[in-house]
């Protein structure tokens, strides 16, 4: 790109009204100086008339900042420059700007006074080596895998005699027609929804994916069973629409199986991806979710066959049942083979009973020799041999003098009945084992009265 040299005396004076009010100031010398401001507005004009625009520069894209408004640098091996582009002009971008990517700008060079900064103020902004829409189509590629758009897991499968379809496309598309001619010619009694929707332009994806999500909300309502979302071919720009965002978030988000066939069989679109079945053309999507009445007429008449064959096998295996039972022996002679289940069920009888028998003998021995266990270690077993236990009122034994009190009745338990007594006074203490002497029977203190 060729410059024109700088010529100080082309400059355009600055404005001397309200918005560039000249300023003067005396230097010691008493020559005149110029104010920032002039110097400013000298810049700025010289920039405006005196730099070719728009610029085209390409560079290294760094320092990116999204403010609304988008701010960033271009730089080379030896200088930098930065650069602004408004709101209005970033929403254009079709792809994210990256740390380090090699980028061509396109725009005006201008002065920005408040901050003494020369910008370059961007138009648009394009990739180098590759196109802004393929750069944003793998972008977003990269972005949905992550997020397990693709992924087979959430793939719903298709309905297997679907009665009702709905068809996202365009009224006037040629894939409409298609669609509708290969669903006649498979399954006459299918029946097709349009929902008309813009396939390119601005308004598209919006269109699309408002579609995509009131299928889904009201699809039992409309008896739909699945979604064909289709258009014919174009180039890339054409097809945009259907690598947008919301459009993937729709096919992501729906209830309903989706099979996309946009373009042709060369074009891959993000929509596709998503959906849960892509098919390369608008036919081939109506053949995957239309049943096909020959086929399925076929299939029936295959299912009969089998059906008279399995019987006539059936049958054949019965009748060769009965005629061996008719040959058998005992048929021929069922005295004998009553006879004979008689005897076998009389022997089972005999040995049910002796089974019986022994279980019951075997069981009254152990009873026995249980009871005499009860028996060896019974207290009552042990008053039999002369000992006895003494209770009060309530039935607690007394295991100490120090439980009688004087007036209690007592009751003593011997082997053949029992003796209420009434303690008088306080019991006696007990005495040593060495100094103690034996009762007697009419000793007041260890008896009461009887």
């Amino acid at each position: 790109m060729t410059r024109l040299p700088f010529d100080p005396d082309k400059l355009r004076k600055p404005d001397t009204g309200t918005t560039a009010r000249r300023e003067r100031a005396r230097t010691g010398d008493g020559e005149d100086a110029l104010s920032v401001t002039q110097l400013s507005l000298m810049i700025k004009d010289a920039l405006t008339h005196h730099v070719k625009s728009p610029l085209r520069v390409v560079g290294e894209l760094s320092n990116f900042r999204d403010r609304r408004h988008w701010y960033l640098s271009l730089k080379d091996e030896a200088n930098v420059i930065d650069c602004v582009m408004f709101a209005s002009a970033a929403a254009k971008v079709r792809f994210q700007p990256e740390q380090g990517q090699q980028v061509v700008a396109t725009g005006r060079l201008d002065f920005y006074g408040p901050q003494g900064k020369t910008q370059l103020y961007l138009d648009k902004l394009e990739p180098v080596g590759i196109g802004a829409l393929e750069l944003r189509f793998r972008q977003l590629c990269e972005e949905l895998r992550a997020a397990g758009y693709f992924d087979d897991a959430h793939k719903q499968p298709l309905p297997v005699f679907p009665q009702r379809l709905a068809v996202v496309t365009s009224e006037s598309a040629a894939a409409l027609q298609d669609v509708i001619r290969t669903a006649q010619q498979r399954w006459p009694g299918i029946e097709l929804r349009l929902v008309d929707v813009r396939v390119q332009g601005d308004e598209a994806a919006a269109q699309i994916a408002r579609a995509i999500e009131r299928l889904s909300r009201h699809h039992g309502r409309l008896g739909i069973d699945a979604v064909i979302l289709t258009r014919g071919g174009g180039s890339l720009e054409d097809l945009w629409a259907f690598n947008e965002r919301i459009v993937a978030d729709a096919i992501y988000a729906c209830d309903l199986p989706v099979v996309a066939a946009i373009g042709h069989e060369t074009d891959t679109t993000i929509a596709e991806l998503v959906a849960d079945l892509r098919c390369s053309t608008p036919t081939q999507a109506a053949a995957m979710l239309v049943p096909d009445r020959a086929a399925e007429l076929q299939h029936v008449d295959q299912l009969e066959q089998r059906l008279r064959t399995g019987l006539l096998r059936y049958g054949q295996h019965q009748r060769a049942r009965l005629d061996a039972i008719i040959r058998h022996e005992w048929f021929r002679k069922p005295a004998e083979y009553i006879g004979r289940l008689k005897r076998e069920m009389d022997e089972r009888h005999r040995r049910l009973a002796t089974a019986q028998q022994q279980g019951l003998t075997t069981r009254s021995k152990e009873i026995e020799a249980m009871e005499k266990q009860l028996q060896a270690v019974s207290p009552l077993n042990v008053l039999t041999r002369g000992y006895s236990y003494t209770t009060d009122e309530q039935g607690r034994i007394l295991r100490s003098t120090k439980d009688a009190t004087g007036g209690q009745l007592i009751r003593t338990h011997l082997s053949d009945g029992t003796i209420d007594s009434r303690v008088e006074g306080r019991p006696a203490k007990p005495t040593s084992r060495r100094k103690s002497a034996k009762p007697t029977d009419t000793d007041p203190g260890l008896f009461g009265e009887g």
